[in-house]
């Protein structure tokens, strides 16, 4: 199973609204950081009565606060934003998992047919941007790689094809050769 989450350091070209579940200290590190919601026992109560609906996109907790979150899964787990320690969305270092959220993260897994889906920008992005998201997501996606996959290199026989597309345009298929240059750009620049 491929999943992970990609930091863009573009964005994906949309604000991200983030709720964080967490008491005390962790509460308010989480407001300082940019939360948008923030709260604990009484904001499982507001989503359990059916409040909240749309005001955020991602949620994040602390693992304390993770068991009283079960009353609210079969809310959150159907629009996926049930925090989950694989996402990194259940952490205690709230603040740096709000700024990243807040950054763009863009959040990844492959689906039953070996898919990969992320929407990482907007076409009104500007070229350099789009590279840059681009190559920052397929250093995560390969960073995913599973331990077991035989007989691939770096990218060949892992990733069998890439196509980017808009939302309702045609889709315009990417060579390996030029995703393997731009993910080896991308770390050079970030290394220096």
């Amino acid at each position: 199973m491929v999943r992970g989450g990609a930091p863009l350091p573009h964005g994906i070209g949309k604000a991200i609204r983030v709720a964080v579940f967490a008491d005390g200290d962790a509460a308010n590190e989480a407001k300082a950081a940019g939360a948008d919601v923030v709260g604990g026992d009484e904001l499982v109560n507001e989503i359990k009565e059916g409040g909240l609906k749309g005001n955020f996109d991602k949620c994040i907790a602390t693992p304390t606060f993770m068991p009283r979150l079960g009353k609210i899964g079969k809310v959150l787990g159907p629009r996926g934003l049930m925090p989950n320690p694989k996402a990194g969305t259940v952490t205690n270092d709230v603040a740096a998992a709000v700024r990243e959220a807040k950054k763009g993260r863009v959040d990844f897994k492959m689906d039953k047919t070996a898919i990969v889906h992320a929407g990482l920008g907007k076409a009104s992005f500007k070229e350099e941007a789009l590279f840059d998201n681009i190559a920052a997501f397929l250093q995560a996606l390969i960073a995913a790689k599973p331990v077991g996959l035989k007989n691939t290199s770096r990218y060949a026989g892992y990733i069998k094809s890439f196509t980017l597309t808009s939302t309702m345009g045609p889709g315009f298929r990417v060579s390996i050769q030029s995703l393997t240059h731009a993910a080896d750009q991308y770390m050079k620049l970030r290394v220096h």
